[in-house]
Formats: C-alpha cells, structure tokens, sequence
C-alpha cells in the first residue's frame, strides 16, 4: 500500500513538474493567444451577419472553417490544436493539482478542460476528415432531444438552462467588478495598461455573459414548450440578436464586444498567472 501511495506521489510531483516549466508556461499563454483568434473570428463572423453578409455559422465550426480557408489554412489549423491542447492539458493539471485551489475553482478548470478539449476536435476533424462536424446548433438541439427522453428530462434541459443563465450573469458580475484582475500579474502593467486592460475585461465578460444568458433563456424555453428545437447554440443564439426590436444593432454591439474579449485574451496570454 505504502509503495502504491508512493508512487503516487512521484507521479503528481512529475505532473506538476511539467506543468510548472517554462515549456509549458509559454504553451499555455500560447493556447489563450488562440482563444483570443478564435473570438475574433467569432466576432467577425457575427458583425457579417448583422450586416447582411454571413453565410458560416458564428461559432467555432464558423471560425475552424475560416481559418480553413486562409493562405497555409492547414499549418493554421495545426498551431491552432496544439494551442487547445496545451490549455486543456493546463486546465486539467489545474483541476487535478491545483495545489491551494477550493472545490469551486477545481470544477471550473474541470469544465473548461472539457471545452477546450472539444475544440480540439473540431479542428482534428476537419484537418483529418475535412469537415467541422456538426455546427453548435446541432449539437445543441441533439443533445436537448436525447435528455428529454429521459424520466425527468425536461426538469434536467430546464436546470441546466437556469444553470447556464446563471454563468452568463456570473461572468457579467466578474467583468463588473472586475475580477479578471485575480489572475493577471497586474504589477507588470503600467497604469495605462491596466486601464486598458480593465476596460477590455469589462466589455468582453459582459458580451460573454449575455450570449451565454441568451442561450440558456432557450433551453429553459426549450424545456417549458417540450421542444428541442428551441434549444440554441452560439449562432442562433446571436442570430437572434437581430430579430429584437433592436435589430440588428444589437447584434453589431455583441460582436463588437466578442473582439474586444479578443484583445482582452491578447493580454491574458502575457500577463496571466499560471
């Protein structure tokens, strides 16, 4: 027993002496860099079809696609993975061996290691297969459509829609009061970056949060009429931006903000504590 828990130990202190090298510092800020590309992408794809012009879906099979599309698309899409893979790999020693970390924050990395590790597939997929897979929408209304065929299955797709909702506002209210700040090195700004760097949070966690809330209010409204095809994802979920009496400036004000998430990821890949 004695010799299983010690090798145990070695193995948790050899993680965690690869996740806290250089290597694999420069790794991580590298992948948040791709975060911030693939916002933008996002972003640019949104204001295309405030305006008109959008015929990729606003997600990131949209931004993989367009990426695809570029001079040397392929070797872009391979710096891309790596970029995802290496941010899963952090957010997963994160969730494993986050020494000082509460049980909330373990969760949090859990989550986001699963997000980035599906954006790695959907680039793999199409660098391998040549396709994207299904788009955000299709996945969201399959998955809504299987749990409903569970007992209890609309009472599930309508908690995880407040559950959903719930982040959107947690994410407004960490762009509010700033709370970005909790893992940045701000010391190493200046005064003026780090006014600039508190604005771009600000708007971007607030453009965060009411995409996210949006697409929550759908699964609850998916779950309240019995109907998967309610349930929305990121496309949809900023197409229908454009049909509020707003119209489509609305939608031109969430795409804005998505780019300035953008910039804001930018500046996470220098200045982020990991």
């Amino acid at each position: 027993m004695n010799s299983v828990a010690s090798a145990g130990n070695q193995a948790r202190g050899a993680a965690r002496q690869v996740t806290n090298s250089r290597t694999f510092d420069r790794l991580a800020r590298f992948g948040m860099a791709c975060r911030g590309v693939l916002y933008a992408l996002i972003g640019i794809l949104a204001l295309q079809i405030a305006f008109g012009g959008g015929g990729k879906e606003a997600d990131k099979t949209g931004a993989v696609r367009t990426v695809a599309e570029q001079p040397f698309g392929t070797v872009l899409l391979w710096l891309l993975a790596i970029g995802f893979a290496a941010l899963a790999l952090w957010q997963l020693s994160e969730a494993a061996l986050g020494s000082g970390m509460d049980a909330k924050h373990r969760i949090e990395a859990a989550a986001r290691t699963v997000v980035y590790a599906l954006v790695v597939g959907t680039v793999l997929s199409f660098l391998l297969r040549g396709t994207t897979g299904r788009s955000t929408d299709e996945q969201s209304k399959d998955l809504t459509a299987a749990v409903m065929d569970w007992p209890g299955g609309r009472l599930i797709v309508g908690a995880v829609g407040l559950g959903i909702v719930a982040l959107g506002l947690y994410w407004i209210y960490k762009g509010w009061k700033k709370k970005f700040f909790e893992h940045l090195n701000t010391g190493q700004m200046s005064p003026r970056t780090r006014d600039i760097v508190e604005k771009l949070g600000m708007i971007g966690y607030a453009a965060r949060g009411v995409i996210a809330a949006g697409a929550g209010i759908f699964a609850v409204q998916s779950a309240i009429t019995y109907n998967p095809d309610e349930a929305k994802g990121i496309d949809s979920t900023l197409r229908a931006f454009a049909d509020t009496p707003l119209g489509p400036w609305l939608l031109v004000v969430v795409a804005l903000g998505l780019l300035v998430f953008a910039a804001f990821c930018f500046c996470e890949s220098r200045w982020r504590r990991t």
